[in-house]
């Protein structure tokens, strides 16, 4: 069996998100795998380095699958982006050691978050930014940013629907950068959340808006009642930035 990596761009605008549903045809790893399964000639399953939200893009997803047949680096991404749709984008195929798993050797993952923070909105940017019409004070923000950073139990912070599996991650760094009318968050961790970032995002928001108390993080965070977080910003501005793997 050869094993394969992919790094996968993708504009999540009009899908269900990564995740195989039972209509393929609207997620990522579908229409990932319905085409790999015409190259193998048999049913091929991809490994995604985790899941993305309905409308949520990747700059770098990375993917893993294996297959009997025998074909270059070179076949496969050829074959893949001349028949998958123009907004999903195989930008390099590797091959690796057959122990290789996508979601498994994820050592941290990178998410990005767009703001369009101007009065009216971005006309080209709607699908691909949040937009807040009132001045976010990012010095608040900041401040606030500082109370996510380490190891955290993240109950509050998620919308999974399992009480089983741990809730505990730990970010590593979360960056906040204004740039001509966008701003754009940058979060580093081990691992996240069903829904983590974008709550923690919206509430960055909120404190950047004068809603929050930057000082509250923490108490929200020890309380694990996921009604103390508030809103939770849009799937349009979330990018998967990119996944570092163990050596």
């Amino acid at each position: 069996m050869n094993n394969y990596k992919l790094t996968i761009q993708y504009d999540g605008a009009r899908y269900k998100g990564w995740q195989r549903l039972g209509n393929s045809d609207s997620t990522i790893q579908g229409k990932i795998e319905n085409v790999l399964t015409e190259l193998a000639g048999e049913k091929i399953e991809i490994i995604g380095s985790g899941r993305t939200d309905a409308g949520v893009h990747a700059l770098a997803q990375v993917a893993n699958f294996k297959m009997k047949k025998s074909a270059t680096t070179e076949e496969v991404m050829d074959y893949l982006n001349h028949y998958l749709p123009n907004d999903i984008s195989i930008v390099k195929v590797e091959m690796v050691h057959d122990r290789f798993h996508a979601r498994y050797n994820a050592e941290e993952k990178t998410y990005s978050y767009k703001i369009w923070n101007k009065k009216y909105t971005h006309p080209f940017m709607r699908k691909y930014s949040m937009h807040v019409p009132e001045q976010l004070d990012l010095k608040k923000m900041r401040e606030a940013a500082k109370h996510f950073l380490g190891e955290h139990d993240f109950t509050s912070y998620s919308n999974a629907k399992s009480k089983k599996k741990s809730m505990v991650r730990e970010i590593y760094s979360l960056t906040i950068e204004r740039n001509d009318g966008f701003i754009e968050i940058k979060v580093c961790g081990n691992g996240f959340l069903y829904n983590m970032v974008r709550k923690i995002v919206g509430t960055l928001i909120e404190v950047g808006v004068g809603n929050v108390d930057a000082t509250s993080i923490p108490s929200i965070l020890a309380s694990k009642e996921r009604i103390q977080t508030g809103r939770m910003a849009e799937a349009e501005g979330l990018y998967l930035d990119h996944v570092t793997f163990k050596n």
